[in-house]
Parts: C-alpha cells; structure tokens; sequence
C-alpha cells in the first residue's frame, strides 16, 4: 500500500508545476514549503518538475530509457506521499503544460489522497489554473480541497530574499489550507489502512 503508516507523519508533496525559464513557482513553493515544515504532522518533499526530465514526451507503456530513468526519481516520490500541493501558475487561463504530462504519467498514486493547490499569477492569482485542476485530479480518484492560497500580482507581494512584504493574509490562508488537508489525509489514509482503495 502506497502512503506512510498510519501512525507515522504525513508524507506531503509540494509539486512545482512551472518549468520556463524565470519562473516564480520556487519562491512561492520555499515559502509554502517553510508553512507546512513548522507543523510537526508532515514530512515535506518538495518536488520540482524542472528536474524531472519528462520534456514532452506523452505517457506510453514503453517509455524511452531517459523517461524511464525520470520516472524512477518521480514516481515513487508521488507514490509514497499521504497528500499534495499543487503551486501553479495560469497559463492561458490554464495550467502548465509540464504539469499536466507530469500527472498524466501517473494515476493510481494519487487515488484516495488529498490534493491542494497553490496558485500565482496577475489579476486573477492563478485560480482559473486551480479550477481546471480540480477536473483533472477528480478524474483520478483524489479528493481536492475546499480552500486554496493564491498570489494576485504574485510578483509585488515577495522581496527580493523570497519573504513576503505583507504576511499576514497568505500566512492565515496557508493554515486554513493545511488544516484541511491534515483532515483529509489523516482521514483517507485511515480509510485505506481499513480497506484498500481498488475501485
């Protein structure tokens, strides 16, 4: 069974979904990932598909011998973790590509696990991204939370060490979110340790 044991801490993933050159996505995921190391319950990997040799290569039962090699570093990270948290940018009104191969090569290791998104953009803080997520992960039997921590005009709100100007609000956001996702993965991986998820 995939997942830590039930007594043991929780294995989060925080996956950085953006891979062009010049992106955010790190600054947001080291201040997210510093939230979630401060609570003793989780077990924090952060997971940056920019070191993740996938390129655009589509999911295949035979992979070439690099994709396999990628793979090997991936996707037994994703299979150990109790839960995720997606940092995105909004692409197009939508999510990066990379990210999307990225989960299309992997399904059962997110089913019954719990799934938090983390968005940044201009305007719109990239939560158009966050809606489109939440058909995709649904479609592979995870569970998404309610609440959600975005970055309007994500650029103005850090300095230039990565620390937020104003924290107050993004700090709150994070708890809320991270409270939720405790719930769901505690809750999930009890329920698979009863009874395995196979359906």
């Amino acid at each position: 069974m995939s997942g830590s044991p039930t007594d043991g801490p929780l294995r989060l993933a925080v996956i950085i979904g953006s891979v062009r050159e010049g992106r955010f996505g790190p600054t947001i995921a080291g201040w997210f990932a510093d939230r979630a190391r401060r609570r003793p319950e989780f077990d924090v990997d952060v997971i940056d598909l920019a070191e993740v040799a996938l390129g655009s290569v589509a999911p295949s039962t035979s992979p070439p011998p690099d994709i396999v090699q990628a793979l090997g570093t991936l996707t037994p990270r994703l299979d150990a973790a109790d839960a995720f948290v997606v940092v995105t940018p909004e692409y197009n009104h939508s999510y990066p590509a990379a990210l999307k191969n990225a989960i299309d090569w992997h399904n059962p290791q997110f089913h019954a696990k719990p799934v938090a998104f983390v968005s940044y953009g201009g305007l719109s803080g990239g939560l158009r991204a966050v809606e489109h997520l939440r058909l995709v992960f649904a479609e592979l039997h995870a569970v998404t939370t309610r609440d959600t921590v975005s970055f309007h005009n994500a650029w103005d709100r850090f300095d230039d060490n990565g620390r937020l100007k104003d924290p107050d609000g993004p700090n709150a956001a994070a708890t809320t979110l991270l409270d939720q996702l405790t719930w769901w993965a505690h809750a999930l991986r009890h329920a698979k340790s009863k009874r395995p998820y196979d359906i």
